[in-house]
Parts: C-alpha cells; sequence; structure tokens
C-alpha cells in the first residue's frame, strides 16, 4: 500500500474516531497514539546533523531524521517561554502575555519597556512581580488527559516558578520531574540569578517538591522518561487495552551555564559535549520506545525552541535567539511514528509550534472546542498526506512586545521597519521594505489589528518575598529542608556578590532587533 493511500485511510479512520468520541473518551478507545513531544533549547539550526551539523556528535537525531520526517520550515517564536505556552495552548504568546517570560519582571531594562521600574516587598527588598502563564488557559496536557490519556512533563517548565497554580501539575500535567525556571546549572540544579537578586536559587522537584539527586541534568530527564516508559506495561489490561501516554519532555539541554561534562571533556568543547549529551538522551528514549515495541504507536517529535546564541549557529539563516530573523525563528524539527510516516522525507510547507496543540488533539481523538481563541492549526493532513499547509502566516510579536513586531504573510516578512521575500531570500539579505510599501503597509495594518486583541495585562501586584529565596515554589519555602539550604549556600559562596555599574548577570532587552549583552549571563 502506498504512503498517500495509508494516510487517506488513516485520517479516515481518525475523522471517524474523532466524530464519534467525546473529551471523556475511554482509556482503550483507538486510534490514540502515544506522543512523546522533546525540547531542546538554544540549538542552533545547523548544530544537528540532519541539518549539517557533525554526525558524530548528534548520530541519533541524524537517526531519528532517517526514520521519519524532517520539517524544513518549521518556525517557533524568538525565545524560550513564549513557545512554551504556544506549544500548550496553540495561542499565541502576546494572547497569553507570555511574550514577557516571568523573569522578565525583575529586570529593570525590560521593565522599563512596560513603564514599570523594580518592585520593592514589604521587606523592603528589590524583588520581582509574580507572574506565570494563566491557569485559565486550556492547555494541551488539559485537552488530551480529558480524552485518556496519562500526562507527564520531564525537564524544563519556564513558565511561572512561584505559585502553584502556575505549575505543571496546576496545569493538566499528571507527573512533574525537573526545573521551573529559565536555566539552571546542569550538576547542582541552582538557578545561577533569580532576577533582581543575583544570587543562587535551588530548582529541581519531583511532584514539584525540592528532590536530592546526583548526576547531570541531561541524563537525568532521560533516566526519567525511560522509566516511565519501562513502566507503562503496567497500564494494559489483560486484553492489551492500554492507557495512552502524553509526555512533554523539554531539556534545559543546551541552554547555559555550560559546564564540563567529564566522559567528553578531552574530545569536545562545552557546547558540543552538551549536545552530544542531549543526543544520547533522544538515542536512549527513542531506544525505549522500540526496546518495548511502542514504535508503531507512538508519534515522537523533536524540536528546538528558539534558534542559537551565535549566528554561525544558525547559519545559513540571519539571526539569533531574541530576534525574529529567521536564524531566531526557524528552527531543526523532525518526526517519527513507524508505518505511519515515510523514512528519511522532508516536508517544506510552513509549520508553527502553536499547530502542535490542534494537530495533536486531532491524533488524540480530544475535543476542539474551547472558549479562548486558538491561532494554531490543524496540520494532520499537511504532515500525514502531504497537502498544502493551511498556514499562510505567523504572528512572531507585536506592539507592547519587548522585541520588534514582526509577522511573516505568505512568502513577505516585516520585521519593524525590513521587508524580506522569504522564498527568494530566506537569508534576509535584501531589504524591500522601499521598493514594495503597498506590502509594508498591509501588514503593519495587519500587525496593528492583531496587536488591538491583546488582552490587558495581567495582574503584577503579587510580588516574589523573600526576594533571594532558597528554592523556588513558594510553598516549598515555608519549610525549606537542610540539605536545599547547604547546596544553596554553597553555590552562592562561588558567586560574585555585586555587579559593576551597568551590568548584570542576565542580558539586557534587546534593542533595534538586537541582543544587547553586558554580562556573562544567557
Amino acid at each position: 500500500m502506498s504512503n498517500h493511500l495509508w494516510a487517506s485511510l488513516f485520517l479516515i479512520a481518525c475523522a471517524l474516531h474523532i466524530g464519534c468520541t467525546s473529551t471523556n473518551s475511554t482509556a482503550g478507545t483507538a486510534p490514540q497514539p502515544n506522543i512523546i513531544f522533546i525540547l531542546s533549547d538554544d540549538v542552533g539550526w545547523n548544530e544537528p546533523s540532519f541539518n549539517g551539523g557533525p554526525k558524530s556528535i548528534t548520530p541519533n537525531l541524524g537517526r531519528l531524521a532517517d526514520e521519519g520526517l524532517k520539517l524544513t520550515q518549521f518556525y517557533t517564536h524568538a525565545v524560550c517561554a513564549p513557545t512554551r505556552s504556544a506549544f500548550l495552548t496553540g495561542r499565541y504568546s502576546f494572547r497569553t502575555w507570555t511574550d514577557w517570560r516571568s523573569e522578565d519582571y525583575g529586570k529593570p531594562t525590560y521593565l522599563a519597556k512596560l513603564g514599570m521600574e523594580l518592585a520593592v516587598n514589604k521587606e523592603g527588598e528589590k524583588t520581582r512581580r509574580i507572574v506565570g502563564m494563566d491557569t485559565g488557559e486550556r492547555t494541551l496536557a488539559e485537552a488530551l488527559r480529558d480524552a485518556g490519556y496519562t500526562t507527564a512533563l520531564m525537564g524544563k517548565w519556564h513558565l511561572g516558578e512561584w505559585l502553584d497554580e502556575h505549575l505543571p501539575m496546576g496545569q493538566g500535567f499528571d507527573h512533574q520531574y525537573g526545573h521551573f525556571g529559565w536555566g539552571i546549572d546542569y550538576t547542582n540544579f541552582t538557578i545561577p540569578h533569580n532576577a533582581p537578586a543575583t544570587l543562587a536559587v535551588y530548582d529541581w522537584h519531583r511532584n514539584q517538591e525540592p528532590l536530592y539527586e546526583q548526576g547531570y541534568a541531561t541524563d537525568l530527564i532521560a533516566n526519567e522518561v525511560v522509566r516511565h516508559i519501562s513502566a507503562h506495561k503496567d497500564h494494559e489490561g489483560a486484553t492489551g487495552e492500554r492507557q495512552p501516554f502524553f509526555y512533554y519532555v523539554p531539556f534545559n539541554a543546551i541552554h547555559g551555564p555550560l559546564e564540563s561534562i567529564p566522559r567528553y571533556t578531552d574530545t569536545l568543547d562545552k557546547r558540543m559535549a552538551a549536545l552530544k549529551c542531549l543526543d544520547d538522551a533522544v538515542g536512549r528514549i527513542v531506544g525505549a520506545i522500540d526496546q518495548h515495541g511502542y514504535g508503531e504507536d507512538t508519534l515522537i517529535v523533536f524540536a528546538n525552541d528558539n534558534g542559537g546564541l551565535r549566528p554561525d549557529q544558525n547559519a545559513p539563516y540571519r539571526g539569533t535567539k531574541n530576534t525574529t530573523y529567521e536564524g531566531g525563528v526557524r528552527v531543526p524539527c523532525v518526526m517519527r511514528w513507524t508505518g505511519k510516516l515515510e523514512a528519511n522525507t522532508a516536508n517544506d510547507e510552513m509549520i508553527f509550534i502553536a499547530d502542535f496543540y490542534n494537530t495533536f488533539i486531532t491524533l488524540g481523538g480530544a475535543d476542539h472546542e474551547q472558549e479562548r481563541t486558538v491561532d494554531g492549526l490543524d496540520m494532520t493532513k499537511t504532515i500525514f498526506a502531504d497537502a498544502k499547509s493551511p498556514r499562510d502566516e505567523i504572528i512572531f510579536d507585536v506592539a507592547g512586545c519587548v522585541r520588534l513586531p514582526t509577522i511573516r504573510k505568505g512568502d513577505y516578512k516585516l520585521m519593524g521597519e525590513e521587508l524580506y521575500n522569504i522564498k527568494e531570500d530566506p537569508s534576509e539579505t535584501k531589504d524591500l521594505a522601499k521598493q514594495k510599501p503597498q506590502i509594508v503597509a498591509a501588514l503593519k495594518k495587519r500587525l496593528a489589528q492583531a496587536a488591538a486583541e491583546r488582552p490587558p495585562m495581567p495582574r503584577v501586584d503579587l510580588l516574589m518575598s523573600p526576594a533571594q529565596p532558597w528554592v523556588y515554589r513558594q510553598k516549598s519555602n515555608a519549610n525549606v529542608p537542610d540539605w536545599v539550604k547547604h547546596a544553596v549556600m554553597e553555590v552562592r559562596k562561588t558567586q560574585p556578590k555585586e555587579w559593576a555599574e551597568g551590568k548584570t548577570p542576565w542580558p539586557q532587552a534587546p534593542k533595534d532587533g538586537k541582543i544587547i549583552y553586558t554580562g556573562d549571563g544567557r
């Protein structure tokens, strides 16, 4: 049977299933594939071997592409938290105010763009305003759980780190493992700075309680996923009926701060070693799926959250993370479903991270109906039946965001005042704004329409107190274990206690589409 014919029959089966399945569909109803969505952090476009990187560094990612489908026009937002919220809600980040990351509310140059200053808590400490993804958002985890899935978040969250309503188990996940904030030290599990405070905070948890472990974070995340895959047999009944699983696996790798990794110290620099460990982890997860016979029942997706930090990491595309040039928003993505996706193929259709929300809901037989606007589009036919993408527009950022308002419409992309034809000039070398003022005007009008749909700013009167906590999660600070205090103090002893005027351990707000670094932070 040809792939096209199989795909057509598969879509018909899905349609029949969806048409007769409610949001409370039972665990044994078919077809409901297991879904593993693996998200790396800050990997550049050309670093995986399937996009030209060294095969010796990412052989498992290369094998995943050889066994599946590579998306060549897959887009995200320009930084990690907006991408994560768009994936989980199917909504542009400006609609959820996650285009402003939680830590941005503790950074003066970011706050200035909102006409705000650093807050001061009741103890008189300069501190962060507490925000996170609104618990009223319907998440993909909630949608799939309602359809009978067991759900787990294993890795980096970055959509709120203080209040339980903003944490994974308040947003549809049955199980949580990993860290809440922007980026940890890989072996001591502390966030290096808690803007505006500059000292470390402990951030490693299982089911939202502080967890003591030894090891390298990338390896530990893979361990947790493999354990869950291995234990899933226990969910199967005597007749073979099973509860499908949705595992969201957002690695912090290869986000900084990077560390020496003993098993690769002699052969690789820190970044390549981190990438090699990420590839090892992906190989172990895919291997566990195959070992337990889940290959034909499981859709595995690997993607990255935004572009790499340096322009050379994103070549041939221009730009970096935190910019909306192609190098900041066009990212690696491959997917494998044994027997359902043709091996070693590529798809050049335009797909946005929010589209996985709709696509996974369709595949999982969940309910598409909801109150809040969804920007994602169902890509089932595009992925499985070679149909044209229904998407011809992506709104990356609008007025009121820290980055430049940016939209792609058809072949054209407007970034601030710059206009590029992405089809003819994907490396964005020729600004066409002066030559095509009518297109510029039309795209600006569309951006203004979208900006007008931004909801009011969420409440920002809740303040982090103490400003320098021992551990992330407010409730965990009420009774901090001695081992947490000891671990944090050992790290704080090594940290600078103050920074020179005008410098901070975190990047400053982008200016004119460029990232401004004044310290060592990433």
